[in-house]
């Protein structure tokens, strides 16, 4: 038979013994009077709660251009206004009970308006947890404990949650332990995002560090503020972190096999960091995609392109790939352009139209030299280069490739230079071309 059995059902007994001796308690006349007075202040709390809140929730609609923060604050107090009010209803009735009649006629009450007042205060404070899960379930914990101490069950109540264990060789894990596990980590991890955030604020208001270097610094705090707290939490309840870390190296060497994609994007993240290749604002090519660095990731870079597409691009790409900053160390960028121009036409004229053409588009530099040189006799066309400059990529390269050709368009025609098709020359051999509507004559056939 397993030992815990015997103990649980131990435990059972005498929480359910002492939940008995509370309600044979209640039997007491006035006791029972006191039950009725808190049905009906249950029952006026119902009646109030819609009346308030919808009158509240005008007000708070009614008040534009509030901070972020009191509007939030503004719905937490909207969603625990029941309790606020029966809290307000139970103790007026206890102040008057206590003034018109023996203290103890009111007793009930006053626990009742005590756990309302302790569980409003426990509502509104677990919201600072950002986590909604984490947030309800710190909530929930917090919330029975305190009934269970008001109603003085806390003795019985530890005594069933510490028998529901489970034991591995020497260490022991009980219910109890679970949740003053959850509740001390939930709120350090609480206390460690109200430091993270300041922390990050000071961070990025700081003009000597770099915009990688921000990222770089931000993550490390919140690694580190995070990672205390939760070692800090399951130290204070006694968790026994040896057997924890043998456990998780085991586990760490049989992930690191299944997971070399995601540690390698976590280490070229922080390579990326260090050596300010990249940051955010920067414009990149990669491949097809061209855009604006939005954040980085631990595992991904943002980018954002021109048509508002998101690509996320993992760090290892960015890493083993040939990247193109087009904002990394200098503004100027020298861009070219192929186009062709017809056999029949002067190349030096052409050379000098399109220099004159570069000239005419706005974002091309006058102050850095535009050339035009021949490249090569093609098929059908003398072959030339464009090459110009300009300083801002950021306002998008295709744009600016397509204004140079509509102005070396406009000055070719305004000039008599042409543009030639694909041409090719076909000559026949032995014969001449027929003619169309022509009968074709068949040829001869071999003696």
């Amino acid at each position: 038979m397993d030992p815990l059995i015997p103990e649980i059902a131990n435990a059972t007994s005498g929480l359910l013994d002492q939940a008995g001796i509370f309600l044979r308690s209640l039997m007491i006349p006035w006791r029972l009077y006191q039950v009725a007075g808190i049905v009906a202040l249950l029952f006026l709390t119902l009646l109030l709660r819609r009346v308030v809140s919808t009158r509240f929730t005008d007000f708070v609609r009614a008040r534009e251009g509030r901070p972020k923060w009191q509007l939030r604050w503004a719905v937490v107090l909207n969603n625990n206004i029941g309790l606020a009010i029966y809290a307000l209803l139970a103790w007026s009735t206890v102040a008057v009970m206590q003034q018109v009649t023996w203290p103890s006629r009111s007793h009930l009450i006053g626990i009742s308006a005590t756990i309302a007042t302790a569980l409003l205060a426990i509502g509104i404070a677990a919201k600072i947890i950002r986590n909604r899960s984490l947030s309800r379930m710190v909530t929930w914990a917090a919330g029975i404990w305190v009934v269970v101490n008001i109603l003085n069950f806390q003795d019985g109540v530890l005594i069933f949650l510490d028998s529901l264990a489970v034991t591995f060789g020497d260490f022991r894990m009980s219910a109890l332990t679970v949740i003053k596990a959850l509740i001390v980590t939930g709120l350090l991890v609480s206390g460690a995002r109200l430091i993270t955030r300041g922390a990050t604020n000071r961070i990025r208001a700081n003009p000597d560090l770099s915009p990688s270097m921000q990222v770089l610094a931000i993550k490390m705090v919140q690694m580190s503020l995070f990672g205390g707290a939760v070692f800090v939490g399951l130290k204070a309840v006694g968790f026994d972190l040896t057997g924890l870390a043998v456990l998780s190296g085991a586990i760490g060497v049989g992930l690191g096999f299944g997971l070399q994609k995601v540690v390698s994007n976590l280490v070229s993240g922080i390579i990326i960091l260090l050596d300010k290749s990249i940051k955010p604002g920067d414009v990149i090519s990669l491949g097809e995609t061209f855009g604006w660095i939005e954040s980085l990731g631990a595992r991904y870079v943002s980018v954002v392109t021109r048509d508002g597409k998101e690509y996320l691009i993992p760090n290892e790409d960015l890493i083993t790939g040939q990247v193109v900053n087009w904002s990394h160390s200098d503004e100027f960028v020298r861009l070219d352009l192929y186009f062709g121009a017809s056999y029949a036409d002067d190349p030096h004229l052409v050379r000098k139209l399109a220099i004159k053409a570069a000239g005419r588009v706005t974002r091309v530099l006058n102050d850095r030299a535009t050339v035009c040189h021949i490249v090569g006799f093609g098929d059908s066309s003398v072959d030339y280069i464009l090459r110009f400059w300009i300083r801002d990529p950021t306002d998008g390269l295709t744009n600016i490739k397509g204004n140079v050709f509509l102005a070396l368009w406009d000055i070719f025609k305004e000039n008599g230079i042409s543009i030639p098709f694909p041409q090719r020359e076909v000559k026949v051999v032995g014969g001449t071309m027929p003619v169309a509507g022509e009968p074709v004559a068949p040829r001869p056939t071999a003696p």
